[in-house]
């Protein structure tokens, strides 16, 4: 059994982690890691963001190259496979893991690759696959174990016909039909993703709409495009019973609906991964659903044991968690670390969506006075020359300051899209004004032009009142 002494220890390397370690490390501390996975990049890059994404970005072309006539004069439509499908988007993941590993190598960060316990708030002990132990003392340790699906004890995950968001990137088979219980981020992206495949696609949805954080008129968008390409979407339904065979898979719903598929696809919630770290040895205690509270500075309610990324539950997201790791260390080294208290949307849908700021709903309950500016893609040059005329960028400010207090865009490259305007949003006073867009001149033919001609539209509805 070999000791390790660090003034910085991170359990986790995926963005979070890998964040953290990166600047500690240029900080001149001294750096550990402990991920129990083989090859680096956590589950971003091996069960979550990186292969689902890029299993979405092969099924649009795939859709697009069906579509475009040009095609169809030299060839009939092509039919894929699911496997097939993924074994493209999984070419990926080896470049991701190379420049990561690269990463680590570069700043002379020491990896170790096993299962880490706490044995107090400063000491852990780790074990790798081998069954060796060895302990590890940090000054300071920031816990980035991530999430993984949420599993309930009554439904079989074992069973070949039934997967979640991690085990569907395994599917071996191509199924007719398949059901999606839970519409969130998640059940919506991997609901398009099957209905450009040519799937009949059920998506249960608890609530009464779907993605219900979004504005309203960005979630009625989706809502008809996913059931325009075929989904079935079925809101307010619960799960009564759940029942599967070599035939096929049965839904019972609470509402006595009974619905049938092929296969089923679980994304209802997730998990912090902290059920094996031996929390209770340092104090800390996770909530229902595995999750890790901090305060401001990412600090837990322990001093010296931080925590960043999907294991402190929202946003969640890939971006947010790179920047929440980076915190940290600025944090203990006596900087400020910024607090992730606004992020940018990104949902991978085909279309995509993206949105910063307020919606209408909660403007309105706000009692705030503002206005809208409408861009459609179907009446912009460059969507027309691309065939990406679905979606449109919406644009909410205030009607007497001009200060853009949302955006939201959907349609082809919209997580692209909205950092033109969140880049405006986070200016100083006046030059946070929709006029920007009116008063700059951007390049034509391109999507980005979007935001003059949604900032015309609001300024001209302004116009009209006065």
């Amino acid at each position: 059994m070999a000791d390790y002494n660090y003034d910085f220890l991170v359990i986790g390397a995926g963005p979070a982690g890998e964040a953290a370690a990166m600047a500690a490390a240029k900080n001149e501390l001294t750096v550990g890691v402990v991920d129990n996975q083989k090859l680096l990049g956590g589950n971003c890059t091996h069960k979550g963001t990186i292969p689902s994404k890029a299993l979405r970005h092969a099924v649009k072309q795939f859709v697009h190259f069906n579509s475009l006539s040009i095609f169809r004069s030299i060839g009939s439509a092509i039919a894929l496979t699911y496997p097939t499908i993924l074994e493209s988007a999984k070419t990926v993941i080896p470049k991701q893991v190379e420049l990561h590993s690269e990463f680590f190598t570069r700043n002379r960060v020491t990896v170790h690759h096993a299962h880490a316990r706490f044995i107090d708030k400063n000491k852990i002990e780790i074990m790798n696959e081998n069954g060796v132990r060895d302990i590890i003392h940090a000054k300071n340790i920031m816990i980035a174990t991530g999430s993984r699906p949420y599993r309930p004890d009554d439904v079989d995950f074992s069973h070949p016909r039934i997967y979640d968001s991690d085990t569907i990137l395994e599917m071996q088979e191509t199924p007719r039909t398949i059901i999606i219980y839970g519409a969130g981020v998640i059940g919506c992206e991997y609901a398009s993703i099957f209905a450009g495949l040519g799937l009949k696609v059920d998506l249960i949805n608890s609530r009464e709409s779907l993605l219900s954080f979004l504005d309203g008129e960005i979630s009625d968008a989706l809502s008809y495009h996913l059931r325009d390409h075929g989904v079935m979407v079925r809101h307010n339904e619960v799960i009564d019973k759940l029942e599967a065979s070599e035939k096929g898979v049965t839904l019972k719903l609470k509402s006595g609906k009974r619905i049938k598929a092929d296969a089923l696809l679980w994304c209802n919630g997730r998990t912090g991964n902290t059920d094996q770290l031996g929390l209770e040895k340092t104090g800390l205690t996770a909530n229902h659903r595995g999750q890790i509270t901090v305060d401001h500075s990412y600090q837990t309610e322990v001093e010296g044991i931080w925590a960043a990324g999907d294991v402190i539950g929202w946003p969640s997201l890939a971006s947010a968690s790179y920047d929440q790791g980076r915190a940290v260390v600025a944090n203990i080294v006596g900087d400020v670390g910024h607090y992730i208290d606004v992020a940018p949307t990104g949902i991978y849908t085909i279309p995509e969506i993206s949105s910063v700021g307020k919606t209408e709903a909660e403007l309105t309950s706000a009692k705030v006075p503002y206005e809208v500016g409408r861009a459609f893609f179907k009446d912009t040059a460059r969507g027309q020359i691309s065939g990406e005329d679905v979606g449109m960028l919406k644009i909410l400010f205030h009607i007497d300051t001009f200060e853009i207090l949302g955006i939201h865009c959907f349609g082809a490259e919209a997580s692209e899209i909205i950092h033109i305007g969140q880049a405006i949003m986070n200016q100083p006073g006046e030059a946070n004004s929709i006029k920007y867009f009116v008063n700059t001149t951007f390049n034509y033919p391109t999507m980005a032009e979007a935001y003059r001609v949604a900032a015309l539209n609001g300024l001209n509805r302004v116009n009209r009142h006065n």
